[in-house]
Protein backbone atom coordinates (compact mmCIF):
# COMPACT_ATOMS: atom_id res chain seq x y z
CA UNK A 1 0.00 0.00 0.00
CA UNK A 2 1.12 3.67 -0.78
CA UNK A 3 1.37 6.14 1.67
CA UNK A 4 -1.64 8.40 1.98
CA UNK A 5 -1.23 12.37 2.66
CA UNK A 6 -2.61 11.69 6.13
CA UNK A 7 1.00 9.56 6.91
CA UNK A 8 2.91 12.05 4.75
CA UNK A 9 1.79 14.76 6.85
CA UNK A 10 2.86 12.53 10.24
CA UNK A 11 5.73 12.24 9.03
CA UNK A 12 6.96 15.99 7.93
CA UNK A 13 5.73 16.85 11.61
CA UNK A 14 8.25 13.91 12.88
CA UNK A 15 5.42 12.61 14.30
CA UNK A 16 5.21 8.51 15.53
CA UNK A 17 2.52 6.78 14.44
CA UNK A 18 1.24 2.88 13.86
CA UNK A 19 -1.22 1.96 11.22
CA UNK A 20 -3.81 -0.67 11.29
CA UNK A 21 -6.19 -1.93 8.38
CA UNK A 22 -9.17 -3.71 8.00
CA UNK A 23 -11.41 -5.18 5.25
CA UNK A 24 -14.37 -3.79 4.34
CA UNK A 25 -17.33 -4.46 2.03
CA UNK A 26 -17.27 -1.22 -0.52
CA UNK A 27 -21.18 -1.76 -0.49
CA UNK A 28 -21.36 -2.01 3.78
CA UNK A 29 -18.30 -0.21 4.97
CA UNK A 30 -18.70 -0.42 8.75
CA UNK A 31 -19.29 1.67 11.59
CA UNK A 32 -17.17 3.42 13.90
CA UNK A 33 -17.18 0.90 16.54
CA UNK A 34 -17.32 -2.18 14.05
CA UNK A 35 -14.23 -0.71 13.18
CA UNK A 36 -12.85 -0.64 16.17
CA UNK A 37 -13.68 -4.59 16.47
CA UNK A 38 -11.62 -5.33 13.21
CA UNK A 39 -8.61 -4.13 14.54
CA UNK A 40 -9.15 -5.02 17.94
CA UNK A 41 -9.19 -1.85 19.70
CA UNK A 42 -12.26 -0.53 22.55
CA UNK A 43 -14.18 1.51 20.80
CA UNK A 44 -13.26 4.17 23.28
CA UNK A 45 -10.04 4.62 22.03
CA UNK A 46 -10.82 4.57 18.13
CA UNK A 47 -12.03 7.59 17.31
CA UNK A 48 -14.34 8.89 14.38
CA UNK A 49 -15.12 12.20 12.39
CA UNK A 50 -18.08 13.95 12.00
CA UNK A 51 -18.67 17.22 9.37
CA UNK A 52 -20.99 19.69 10.94
CA UNK A 53 -22.02 22.90 9.21
CA UNK A 54 -24.70 25.63 10.17
CA UNK A 55 -26.33 28.74 8.65
CA UNK A 56 -23.94 31.01 10.62
CA UNK A 57 -20.82 29.24 9.97
CA UNK A 58 -18.96 29.89 6.13
CA UNK A 59 -16.80 26.72 6.55
CA UNK A 60 -17.76 23.05 7.64
CA UNK A 61 -16.44 21.95 11.29
CA UNK A 62 -14.81 18.77 11.85
CA UNK A 63 -15.32 17.15 15.35
CA UNK A 64 -13.50 13.85 16.40
CA UNK A 65 -15.56 11.95 18.78
CA UNK A 66 -15.09 8.04 20.27
CA UNK A 67 -16.88 5.42 18.13
CA UNK A 68 -19.44 4.50 21.33
CA UNK A 69 -20.35 7.84 21.97
CA UNK A 70 -22.95 9.98 20.15
CA UNK A 71 -22.34 13.42 19.61
CA UNK A 72 -24.17 16.38 21.65
CA UNK A 73 -25.08 19.23 18.88
CA UNK A 74 -25.98 21.88 21.69
CA UNK A 75 -22.33 21.45 23.48
CA UNK A 76 -20.96 21.24 19.89
CA UNK A 77 -22.07 24.51 18.43
CA UNK A 78 -21.12 26.58 21.51
CA UNK A 79 -17.55 25.53 20.97
CA UNK A 80 -16.75 27.50 17.42
CA UNK A 81 -19.34 29.87 19.00
CA UNK A 82 -22.65 29.25 16.83
CA UNK A 83 -25.95 28.79 17.30
CA UNK A 84 -26.84 25.71 15.44
CA UNK A 85 -24.95 22.91 13.84
CA UNK A 86 -25.97 19.88 12.19
CA UNK A 87 -24.48 16.70 10.93
CA UNK A 88 -24.31 17.73 6.69
CA UNK A 89 -26.16 15.15 4.57
CA UNK A 90 -24.00 12.08 3.31
CA UNK A 91 -23.57 13.33 -0.33
CA UNK A 92 -22.57 16.64 0.64
CA UNK A 93 -20.11 15.65 3.08
CA UNK A 94 -18.34 13.25 0.45
CA UNK A 95 -18.53 16.41 -1.71
CA UNK A 96 -17.14 18.96 0.25
CA UNK A 97 -14.38 16.51 1.95
CA UNK A 98 -13.59 14.54 -1.67
CA UNK A 99 -13.76 11.33 0.83
CA UNK A 100 -16.33 8.65 1.20
CA UNK A 101 -18.47 8.20 4.43
CA UNK A 102 -16.22 5.63 6.63
CA UNK A 103 -12.78 7.30 5.49
CA UNK A 104 -13.15 10.50 6.42
CA UNK A 105 -10.13 11.36 8.80
CA UNK A 106 -9.28 15.25 10.16
CA UNK A 107 -5.01 14.48 9.31
CA UNK A 108 -6.57 14.36 5.51
CA UNK A 109 -8.45 17.39 5.82
CA UNK A 110 -5.88 19.30 7.32
CA UNK A 111 -5.07 21.77 4.06
CA UNK A 112 -9.13 22.51 4.36
CA UNK A 113 -8.02 24.60 7.16
CA UNK A 114 -11.21 23.67 8.57
CA UNK A 115 -11.95 24.14 12.15
CA UNK A 116 -11.29 21.13 13.90
CA UNK A 117 -12.35 20.00 17.41
CA UNK A 118 -11.23 16.81 19.41
CA UNK A 119 -13.72 15.63 22.44
CA UNK A 120 -12.13 16.35 25.76
CA UNK A 121 -12.74 11.88 26.38
CA UNK A 122 -9.33 11.93 23.95
CA UNK A 123 -6.59 12.99 27.28
CA UNK A 124 -7.60 9.46 29.13
CA UNK A 125 -5.24 8.05 26.44
CA UNK A 126 -2.12 8.39 25.77
CA UNK A 127 -2.69 7.24 22.41
CA UNK A 128 -6.13 7.12 19.95
CA UNK A 129 -6.84 5.68 16.21
CA UNK A 130 -8.03 7.79 13.72
CA UNK A 131 -8.73 7.32 9.93
CA UNK A 132 -6.20 7.98 7.71
CA UNK A 133 -8.66 9.18 4.98
CA UNK A 134 -9.28 6.24 3.19
CA UNK A 135 -11.46 3.34 4.07
CA UNK A 136 -9.73 0.05 5.44
CA UNK A 137 -7.07 2.64 7.23
CA UNK A 138 -6.74 3.82 10.46
CA UNK A 139 -3.57 5.42 12.43
CA UNK A 140 -2.88 5.32 15.83
CA UNK A 141 -1.43 8.54 17.11
CA UNK A 142 -0.19 10.36 20.39
CA UNK A 143 -3.01 12.27 21.84
CA UNK A 144 -1.00 15.68 22.15
CA UNK A 145 0.64 15.32 18.56
CA UNK A 146 -2.76 14.99 16.77
CA UNK A 147 -3.75 18.44 18.65
CA UNK A 148 -0.53 19.87 17.62
CA UNK A 149 -0.87 18.56 14.08
CA UNK A 150 -4.82 19.20 13.42
CA UNK A 151 -4.20 22.34 15.80
CA UNK A 152 -7.90 21.09 16.85
CA UNK A 153 -8.88 22.03 20.06
CA UNK A 154 -10.33 20.34 23.24
CA UNK A 155 -14.09 20.70 23.97
CA UNK A 156 -16.79 18.64 25.73
CA UNK A 157 -18.97 17.46 22.50
CA UNK A 158 -19.58 13.29 23.23
CA UNK A 159 -22.93 12.42 24.92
Amino acid sequence: MSKLNSQRLLERHRVAYTTHTYVYDPDDPPDAEEVARRIGLPPGQVYKTLVLGGASHGRPVLVMLPANRQLDLKRCASAPGQKRLELLPRAETERLTGLKIGGIGALALVPRRWPCYLDHSATAHERIYVNAGQRGVMLGVAVADLLRVLGAQLVEVAA
